[in-house]
């Protein structure tokens, strides 16, 4: 024999009336016969509350009611056949009779008692009990409805009551007997004393009810059905990838039902956990769906947690002072106050010292506990002894429950790793001996961010989300949003990965979605914005928006943007940019940038700031890291400038050559920005900082390529008149180079903390005489490569390189 209970929306509407209807007759066809307990209709509860604390401040029910009884008279007239539907209204109107005389009586005492209060709610259970047993009779004969009450027996703590389990098991078997030919449908979350007054079994009475019921009757199964498909690894109204777990202990279920999935309540499971009869969560709007068992004997799991639950809403009060030090019974006395006031304690922290003591409440018991606390511990207040209660309000519980982390190492250390690497700040932590859950208190704002972190970071098989922002939409934006939207299901499928685009900007428009906005048509949405582009906006929104594994994306070249980093950094968000102007500037603000990132605990990331998509700079902290010492480091990293002099041959004139660097995207706006030296000196000032040196712009020795007259031009169209004017300045370079058998490269060398960068004529002899294209090159002279050099060579410049620099940091972000 099996108890099915039904919860509010399994029995809200005539669509899933006909599902319960259904699915009990599957079970008959079974050749078994369960007992039914049914909620109260969903929103009727909450209705009925309304009513009654409505009426005791002066307020009019009628519309309320009326509201009430169409919702049951519209289900009646839908399901019920016409000529049973005269009795069941005459009964339901008796029932909406006898509680609007009960509400006319709170509104004209203008009091609603604990007693009064649970006799307004049983109403809800008891109409829809009533109806749904008159609608079940037309497809199962001999089907009854009937109160718990009957059975159930409690004392008289009203909205909460205890059982009298010996009485209720004796009366349950002795009806169920007297019946069991019948299908039964019995009211949840109801139940009497002994006087016959009705009492209510508080949060989860249905399924208290449910379990009651299946105890006393040794049921084979307890089946809860409701709107998701089970338990979960956690609430999946935040964490849209949150799944159905197949099966939990009741010790799992009973820790995560505690601290708030409100699938199943943990006073539930008890009397099922002591005759160990398995629980199932089912959905009844996926009947096919198999659901959560929650058992005694689980098989083993891979997973180190099942599950991540949480609490949106909680105040902590924090109680410290000398007093509490060595003083035994100090903690007795403070939570026995409590306990005799019926104020909850969700958890309790303790320092070790003895010296501080911190524990979480509801946010409408908090002023109470204080002002109890104040009064009971007055004279240790007034010696000093005790400092006054401190409240902290806003907060949140989110907590890891599973067997499995009492003998996993490192769970802890996962859990703290991914909320401090998003910025989230714990207020207090508790674990019990037990070590079947982490609980820690966070800021409520932060509790979204907070689960999506915790989930990705345990649940290593899901993809782990990337929220980028990116600024800059120009050849290396487009072509970054191609490359990953072209790649996005290898991303997923091999690095685990999912980057969400959170939001873009350019020079005109801003656009924001925190689900991602698309790949495949984010040119669109960007134009259609109604965001003006604003930098300290955009970043603004970045930080409110509060994601969780939020990276930076700095595509521009602009100075701007740098002014953000550090605030950004603050923020626990990574920076990935190209842009070379941040590491560059001042030692000073290299320094800070990197000293802001390793203090937050998050990823600064500029590959593309040295030799585009080349693997440089990550070589290089690969031989620091690794303890090499770098002696030398020689190279030509301006891929334009490597395509000039590489093309720059023959006939060729210097002039057009560096006009088709230009047309090929490979120069900057301003080709002298690069002819200049000046981006190859960033460049070798970047890479002498990251080799240990705290060296200055002014430090690097640059021996520009070009003549006065073509540095001074006021525009790019006077820079080209003046290139075309020094044609024979140039020529003279190229010939002697080739009367020397030689040719012009462009090189930079740190050697010993000392840069400069030189246009020189190098001979076959010379690792750089093969370069092509406008392919970069580094050898790195340290230690370990005395005797020959490792080098790196590649394409340095193009916007698909530069792109895809980009991406491989951001991919080292994920991981």
């Amino acid at each position: 024999m099996k108890i099915l209970k039904f919860g509010g929306t399994s029995v809200g509407s005539v669509q899933s009336i006909q599902t319960l209807l259904n699915i009990l007759e599957g079970e008959i066809k079974n050749k078994q016969k369960p007992v039914v307990v049914l909620s109260a209709m969903s929103g009727v509860t909450n209705l009925l509350v309304a009513m009654a604390e409505g009426a005791a401040e002066g307020k009019d029910f009628t519309a309320q009611l009326a509201e009430l009884e169409k919702r049951h008279f519209d289900v009646i007239k839908s399901l019920l056949d016409i000529q049973n539907q005269n009795p069941a209204f005459t009964r339901l109107k008796i029932l909406f009779n006898q509680l609007e005389d009960l509400l006319q009586g709170i509104l004209t005492l203008r009091e609603l008692t604990p007693k009064t209060r649970d006799m307004v709610l049983s109403f809800g259970e008891r109409c829809s009990t009533f109806m749904i047993g008159k609608i079940a009779a037309q497809r199962f004969p001999g089907a009854i409805s009937v109160e718990a009450t009957e059975f159930i027996k409690t004392d008289s703590s009203f909205g909460q009551a205890k059982v009298n389990m010996e009485l209720t098991d004796l009366l349950v078997r002795g009806f169920y007997q007297e019946n069991s030919s019948k299908l039964i449908f019995v009211t949840g979350f109801i139940s009497a004393n002994d006087a016959g007054q009705i009492t209510t079994l508080g949060r989860g009475g249905s399924d208290y009810t449910a379990a009651i019921l299946g105890a006393a009757l040794n049921a084979e199964e307890i089946q809860i059905w409701t709107d998701v498909n089970g338990m979960m690894t956690a609430d999946p109204r935040m964490v849209t990838k949150a799944f159905s777990l197949p099966e939990l202990t009741y010790t799992e279920a009973m820790e995560l039902s505690y601290f708030g999935a409100k699938v199943i309540y943990p006073p539930t499971m008890i009397p099922a956990f002591m005759k160990k009869i398995p629980i199932v969560i089912k959905n009844t709007f996926d009947v096919d769906f198999e659901g959560t068992v929650i058992r005694h004997d689980c098989k083993p799991s891979n997973l180190p947690i099942k599950g991540i639950s949480s609490i949106n809403n909680i105040s902590i009060l924090n109680l410290e002072g000398s007093g509490m030090v060595g003083k035994s019974g100090f903690s007795g006395r403070l939570f026995s106050l409590l306990a005799r006031e019926q104020i909850n304690v969700i958890l309790i922290t303790q320092s070790s010292s003895e010296h501080s003591i911190t524990f979480a409440v509801q946010p409408g018991d908090t002023e109470r506990a204080r002002h109890l606390i104040e009064q009971e511990f007055e004279l240790e207040l007034v010696a000093k002894k005790l400092e006054h209660v401190v409240i902290e309000q806003n907060l949140a519980i989110i907590a890891i429950v599973g067997e499995n982390m009492k003998q996993t190492p490192g769970v802890s250390g996962k859990l703290f790793h991914a909320l401090g690497r998003n910025g989230i700040n714990v207020r207090a932590i508790a674990q019990g001996s037990s070590e079947y859950n982490i609980s820690v208190i966070i800021s409520a704002n932060d509790l979204a961010k907070a689960l999506n972190a915790v989930h990705d970071g345990f649940f290593t098989q899901l993809t782990k989300t990337l929220h980028a922002f990116c600024l800059g939409t120009g050849n290396i934006g487009q072509t970054l949003f191609k490359q990953l939207n072209a790649h996005s299901a290898y991303l997923q499928e091999h690095n685990g990965i999912q980057v969400k685009i959170a939001g873009i900007s350019n020079t005109r428009k801003m656009v924001f979605n925190s689900d991602g906005v698309s790949l495949d048509n984010w040119q669109a949405e960007l134009e259609a914005s109604m965001h003006p582009a604003d930098l300290a906006e955009f970043v603004a929104k970045m930080k409110s928006m509060n994601l969780p594994n939020c990276v930076f994306i700095d595509n521009t070249a602009s100075p701007k943007p740098v002014e953000y980093y550090e605030e950004v950094f603050k923020a626990n968000i990574s920076v990935i940019t190209c842009n070379k102007i941040g590491n560059s500037a001042s030692y000073k603000q290299y320094k800070t940038f990197h000293d802001a990132a390793h203090s937050h605990g998050v990823d600064f990331f500029y590959e593309t700031n040295v030799g585009a998509g080349l693997p440089i700079i990550r070589t290089l902290k690969d031989l620091m890291n690794s303890g090499d010492r770098v002696a030398k480091i020689e190279a030509i990293l301006s891929g334009t400038i490597s395509f000039i002099f590489n093309n720059f041959k023959g006939d060729a004139n210097f002039h057009d050559v560096v006009k088709e660097a230009q047309d090929k995207g490979y120069t900057e706006p301003d080709p002298r920005d690069d002819l200049s030296g000046k981006d190859f000196m960033r460049k070798i000032l970047i890479l002498a900082r990251d080799a240990g040196y705290a060296m200055e712009e002014a430090d690097v020795k640059i021996e520009s390529v070009l003549p006065k007259a073509c540095l001074e031009a006021q525009s790019v169209e006077e820079f080209y008149a003046a290139l075309k004017a020094e044609d024979a300045f140039f020529s003279n370079l190229k010939a002697k180079a080739a009367a020397e058998n030689k040719v012009l490269r462009y090189i930079g060398k740190l050697d010993e903390g000392k840069a400069e960068i030189t246009l020189q004529m190098v001979d076959e002899s010379h690792p750089f005489y093969t370069l092509s294209g406008s392919d970069n090159i580094i050898s790195f002279t340290t230690d370990r490569y005395r005797e020959r050099p490792l080098v790196v060579k590649g394409p340095g410049a193009g916007a698909e390189v530069t792109a895809a620099g980009v991406f491989a940091d951001l991919i080292n972000v994920g991981a």
